[in-house]
């Protein structure tokens, strides 16, 4: 007769979303909407996730499904992260990074396009 086991696995906590602040740069492709004399360009974007890499992670794939880019990603962290670092956040920073955690959702703060 087989034993059978009747102690449960303990579930695995769920990981909290954050938002992460994200600098991404971008090359040159078409269709991807920056001025035509741009060499590329920086977008700042809020991406939530369940740590940084997975924000990067679906940052990347949203603007290359947007004909972007992407080159390089530089991570600055939570809020709370910035924070102790000495950054101020405003209220509409704030708010955006609210909304791309509310939303599951990457938003693109700011373009600023390179020219050489």
């Amino acid at each position: 007769m087989a034993k059978t086991d009747t102690s449960e696995k303990p579930a695995k906590p769920r990981k909290r979303q954050q938002v992460y602040t994200l600098l991404v740069e971008v090359g040159r492709k078409a269709g991807d909407g920056l001025p035509k004399a741009a060499t590329g360009g920086a977008l700042m974007c809020y991406a939530s996730g369940v740590d940084e890499a997975e924000a990067v992670r679906e940052t990347v794939a949203i603007l290359k499904q947007a004909d972007m880019a992407p080159l390089d990603v530089t991570g600055y962290g939570t809020p709370e992260e910035r924070e102790q670092q000495g950054h101020e956040i405003d209220a509409e920073e704030r708010g955006l990074m609210d909304r791309a955690l509310a939303e599951n959702a990457v938003i693109v703060a700011s373009v600023e396009p390179f020219f050489d």
